[in-house]
């Protein structure tokens, strides 16, 4: 009875090999990044549909759908130390967030902001594989160049949005870069925008264009949702409203 017990085991024993051979392990994490701060109310909606509360700490999932509700801000690491700031009233998929440290021909992160606005700071895919990386809006596709950009798109719903001017943003996508550049295209041209510059794309039918500063939108954030310190944390909304920053 020993004897079979021990042939069992090794039988046991080959076949989890032969499985790791032929490719059935479990499938990589499809974790994309992870909540760092927060005010209000953040949700996600998985591809199935289902819905979640985040809170400071909770994991992003590639599919997800992050929903933020009046006066949140949601700060996000992602997997490859990309940023991104979601402002309040905005929803962004985060279709895709492959990070391959030792292949990076396996890269891909395409994000899709359906409304509202963010700011990004892109991580190690972006620096080493441009165009692995895709911000999809529902004017233009953004690219980057190794970047920190704001983009903002608005459907009559930027009232109150601080601007030069003083002026409510005009209806469609805007962009600003504080860093590298970033590549605006959609199926009426495309358009270069270097450190300093600001663009606005009004529809899929008209090119994205250069503004003049006075006339740009520049995405702004919190100052206790975009410093680095303490790593994470939970903000209160009048901490939140105190001061305002790119």
């Amino acid at each position: 009875m020993r004897a079979i017990g021990l042939l069992f085991a090794m039988l046991l024993t080959v076949g989890s090999a032969l499985a790791q051979t032929n490719g059935t392990l479990p499938a990589p994490s499809s974790v994309a990044g992870v909540v760092t701060h927060l005010s209000g109310l953040l949700t996600a909606k998985s591809s199935t549909g289902a819905s979640r509360i985040l809170a400071v700490k909770s994991e992003i999932m590639q599919g997800d759908t992050l929903i933020t509700e009046r006066d949140t801000y949601a700060r996000v690491k992602f997997s490859d130390d990309g940023e991104m700031v979601l402002r309040p009233g905005s929803q962004l998929v985060v279709a895709k967030y492959a990070y391959d440290a030792i292949a990076p021909a396996n890269d891909s992160v395409v994000l899709n902001l359906l409304k509202g606005g963010l700011r990004a700071v892109t991580g190690l895919v972006g620096k080493r594989n441009h165009d692995a990386v895709t911000v999809n809006t529902p004017t233009a596709t953004i690219g980057i160049r190794g970047t920190h950009f704001g983009a903002l798109f608005c459907q009559a719903d930027c009232g109150g949005v601080p601007t030069a001017s003083g002026a409510t943003p005009a209806d469609g996508l805007h962009v600003d870069v504080t860093q590298g550049a970033i590549v605006v295209t959609n199926p009426a041209g495309s358009q270069v925008f270097n450190v300093g510059q600001f663009g606005f794309v009004p529809s899929m039918t008209a090119p994205p264009v250069i503004v003049p500063p006075a006339q740009g939108v520049q995405v702004t954030m919190p100052l206790a949702i975009s410093q680095n310190n303490p790593a994470s944390q939970t903000i209160g909304a009048s901490k939140v409203n105190a001061c305002m920053a790119q």
